[in-house]
């Protein structure tokens, strides 16, 4: 995949103290070399994609700090410096008298070849948004995305470098970002400014940001792909969904706001009547998570997706990998044809093609002949006893998971998958997940899983239809697409729908009562 990289590592090892220089001389690795720390009192470290280690015993002294200070240009606003005509950038930690009693220097590289793996995007002239975890490659791909554009696409392209990570230090910009002019930015704090500047006077088509973090930025890039230019930038978050839930960002994604809706209509959606919509359409087109170096998960249509989050379905985002000989892997939602005639239903999301659920459906069902046997992990036993004596059907508190029908637990202890939670899973025994340890909460499960509790349509008791599922996710594991079950009750399907879940595969409820049913797929 990769075509060619650009370090010029000599440059940064030449700013290092000699005897940390020596060392590092020595190693046939440092292509893999990611930083290097020096604090204060401190050993040296070095980091690389895999390890970190202390490279000599020498502890740092403040004469090898200022070895590094007069070898580097000066720190800007952001406590960031760099060597002119390279990429490497170096952040300083400074003592409360503003004194640099620490440094980390961080290798900058051009890799030609990284946006291969979603290159067909760039050039649709659609917005991309990058996200993933500090380290990932965000900066690096997006100084490849600048150069395609500029060279190969031939686009008016600016970046706007604001701590010149993109373009490098100094006055000329790195060849790294090809023929992309590049504006730098006096302060972090005038960002925003200079995207709008770079719009009303270069009369740019393309424009590349780095690390969106504030309102005033994500308003100014509103402004610009508001006037057709078309916007390329990373921003804090490793997930879509976590860009929906901040505040200051959201607006990326078009926005989060608060709805009443009228009876007729959250009946209709079988929803409260407060609920969570887009504000409006989003600034950025794509998505774009960098899980890796060598693999992405994209939302092609934002929009979309964040309709399904926020209506409670889980998306299913296309992923992209590449393989050990260069070659870009996909791997799409699978397709769901529409319901036969016979079964006189159809796709819940006709527009979309990989529909799932995520909250059970809930119709009121005949009460089940016999008590719903419930495991309290990591509840309050006595506030679930009490919750259940308000119960209109017989339900009983168990402490052992091979009696208990369904277990109940709290995010913080579902998040740690312990021996008994996989123990449930394995079993086929669905786990519900409270928000909080709270007498209301426990009330609320308890009144929908006894309005849920029975046996599934047709006379198929419900562990005939959980053998059903699991037996067609075995099915789907040696090789079929796509199975579709018997019809089932609306509880029924909840557990199916999680049998699905625990074996890495999709699932999605078609077809109308009573030939309701659950369709089982690849992801």
């Amino acid at each position: 995949m990769v075509e060619k990289i650009d370090t010029d590592l000599k440059a940064l090892v030449e700013t290092l103290p000699p005897h940390v220089q020596g060392p590092l001389r020595d190693r046939n690795d440092t292509a893999d070399l990611l930083e290097v720390v020096l604090d204060l009192g401190r050993e040296p470290e070095v980091r690389f994609l895999n390890e970190s280690f202390l490279i000599d015993s020498q502890e740092v002294t403040d004469e090898d700090i200022q070895y590094v200070l007069e070898r580097i240009g000066p720190f800007g606003g952001d406590n960031r410096a760099g060597i002119e005509r390279t990429l490497h950038r170096i952040s300083a930690i400074r003592n409360r008298k503003e004194k640099v009693v620490g440094l980390t220097l961080r290798v900058g590289r051009a890799v030609h070849g990284t946006i291969r793996i979603i290159e067909d995007l760039v050039v649709t002239g659609k917005s991309i948004l990058l996200v993933g975890r500090p380290g990932v490659g965000k900066t690096t791909m997006l100084r490849e995305v600048a150069r395609v554009l500029s060279d190969d696409a031939h686009k008016r392209t600016i970046v706007v470098d604001t701590s010149n990570e993109i373009g490098g230090d100094g006055d000329i910009a790195h060849p790294g970002i090809g023929r992309a002019r590049r504006m730098q930015v006096s302060a972090p704090a005038r960002q925003h400014a200079v995207m709008i500047e770079a719009v009303e006077n270069h009369m740019p088509e393309v424009i590349v940001i780095d690390e969106i973090s504030t309102e005033l930025e994500a308003n100014a890039a509103r402004t610009i792909a508001e006037r057709g230019v078309q916007l390329v930038a990373t921003a804090h978050g490793n997930t879509l969904e976590n860009l929906i839930m901040n505040p200051t960002l959201s607006d990326l994604v078009g926005g989060v706001h608060s709805v009443t809706l009228g009876d007729d209509e959250a009946r209709r959606r079988r929803t409260q009547k407060t609920v969570l919509e887009r504000a409006g359409p989003p600034t950025f087109e794509i998505l774009v998570e960098i899980q890796g170096w060598d693999r992405v998960a994209i939302h092609p249509d934002v929009a979309d997706t964040v309709d399904k989050v926020l209506r409670g379905f889980r998306t299913t985002p296309e992923t992209r990998t590449v393989d050990g000989e260069g070659g870009v892997r996909r791997v799409t939602p699978t397709s769901i044809a529409a319901v036969d005639s016979r079964n006189g239903g159809s796709v819940e999301d006709p527009k979309h093609s990989y529909p799932e659920r995520v909250e059970p459906e809930r119709p009121d069902l005949e009460p089940p002949s016999k008590p719903t046997r419930i495991l309290p992990y990591g509840v309050n036993k006595g506030k679930l006893q009490q919750a259940a004596r308000g119960a209109t059907e017989k339900v009983e508190v168990v402490s052992d998971i091979h009696s208990a029908d369904l277990l109940v637990t709290t995010k913080s202890y579902y998040k740690r998958k312990t021996q008994t939670l996989r123990t449930a899973e394995h079993e086929g025994k669905p786990v519900y997940v409270l928000r909080k340890n709270t007498l209301t909460q426990m009330e609320q499960f308890i009144k929908a899983i006894t309005r849920s509790q029975g046996q599934g349509r047709g006379g198929r008791s419900a562990g005939v239809a959980i053998r059903e599922a699991e037996e067609a996710a075995a099915r789907i594991g040696r090789g079929e697409n796509r199975i579709d079950l018997n019809p089932q009750g609306a509880y029924v399907r909840h557990l199916q729908h999680q049998i699905a879940d625990n074996y890495g595969l999709s699932s999605a409820s078609f077809g109308r009562e009573p030939g309701r049913r659950v369709v089982i797929y690849r992801r």
